[in-house]
Protein backbone atom coordinates (compact mmCIF):
# COMPACT_ATOMS: atom_id res chain seq x y z
CA UNK A 1 0.00 0.00 0.00
CA UNK A 2 1.56 3.43 -0.92
CA UNK A 3 2.87 4.93 2.04
CA UNK A 4 1.02 8.52 1.41
CA UNK A 5 -2.49 6.87 1.41
CA UNK A 6 -1.08 4.79 4.43
CA UNK A 7 -0.82 8.20 6.53
CA UNK A 8 -4.04 9.57 5.51
CA UNK A 9 -6.49 6.59 6.34
CA UNK A 10 -4.11 6.43 9.81
CA UNK A 11 -4.79 10.13 10.68
CA UNK A 12 -8.84 9.84 9.53
CA UNK A 13 -9.30 5.90 11.12
CA UNK A 14 -8.32 4.49 14.13
CA UNK A 15 -6.59 1.81 12.21
CA UNK A 16 -2.86 1.14 11.87
CA UNK A 17 -0.74 -0.68 9.10
CA UNK A 18 2.69 -1.48 10.03
CA UNK A 19 4.95 -4.15 8.02
CA UNK A 20 5.55 -5.57 11.44
CA UNK A 21 2.19 -6.05 13.01
CA UNK A 22 0.45 -9.25 11.21
CA UNK A 23 2.64 -8.44 7.92
CA UNK A 24 0.75 -4.93 7.13
CA UNK A 25 -2.98 -6.16 7.84
CA UNK A 26 -5.06 -2.85 9.22
CA UNK A 27 -5.89 -3.52 12.95
CA UNK A 28 -7.24 -1.11 15.10
CA UNK A 29 -4.73 1.17 16.39
CA UNK A 30 -3.25 0.15 19.35
CA UNK A 31 -4.47 -3.94 18.89
CA UNK A 32 -3.41 -6.73 16.93
CA UNK A 33 -7.10 -6.74 15.82
CA UNK A 34 -7.58 -7.01 12.35
CA UNK A 35 -10.08 -4.50 10.47
CA UNK A 36 -11.69 -7.27 9.03
CA UNK A 37 -12.63 -9.65 11.88
CA UNK A 38 -14.95 -6.56 12.02
CA UNK A 39 -16.62 -7.17 8.82
CA UNK A 40 -16.08 -10.81 9.34
CA UNK A 41 -18.09 -10.72 12.74
CA UNK A 42 -20.96 -8.45 10.66
CA UNK A 43 -21.03 -10.32 7.92
CA UNK A 44 -21.66 -13.36 9.83
CA UNK A 45 -25.09 -11.54 11.29
CA UNK A 46 -22.81 -11.17 14.44
CA UNK A 47 -23.51 -8.27 16.74
CA UNK A 48 -21.19 -4.90 17.68
CA UNK A 49 -21.65 -5.64 21.22
CA UNK A 50 -20.35 -9.84 20.84
CA UNK A 51 -17.59 -8.54 18.60
CA UNK A 52 -16.44 -5.86 21.38
CA UNK A 53 -16.52 -8.66 24.39
CA UNK A 54 -14.50 -10.93 22.13
CA UNK A 55 -11.70 -8.50 21.21
CA UNK A 56 -11.85 -6.02 24.34
CA UNK A 57 -8.21 -4.16 23.62
CA UNK A 58 -10.74 -2.80 20.46
CA UNK A 59 -12.45 0.43 21.77
CA UNK A 60 -16.14 0.69 21.38
CA UNK A 61 -15.82 4.32 19.83
CA UNK A 62 -13.72 3.32 17.09
CA UNK A 63 -15.28 -0.02 16.47
CA UNK A 64 -18.03 2.33 15.66
CA UNK A 65 -16.51 4.98 14.00
CA UNK A 66 -15.44 2.29 11.03
CA UNK A 67 -18.54 1.15 10.92
CA UNK A 68 -19.81 4.90 10.14
CA UNK A 69 -16.79 5.23 8.03
CA UNK A 70 -17.76 2.17 6.04
CA UNK A 71 -21.63 3.35 6.11
CA UNK A 72 -20.22 6.56 4.72
CA UNK A 73 -18.34 5.38 2.10
CA UNK A 74 -20.96 2.78 0.72
CA UNK A 75 -23.84 5.77 0.42
CA UNK A 76 -20.92 8.17 -1.35
CA UNK A 77 -20.39 5.25 -3.77
CA UNK A 78 -24.57 5.09 -4.51
CA UNK A 79 -24.77 8.48 -4.95
CA UNK A 80 -22.27 8.61 -8.11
Amino acid sequence: MNSSIVKVVESQLPITVDPEVLSGTPVFRGTRVPVQTLVDYILDGETLETFLHSFPTVKRDDAVHLLQHFNETLLAGTLR
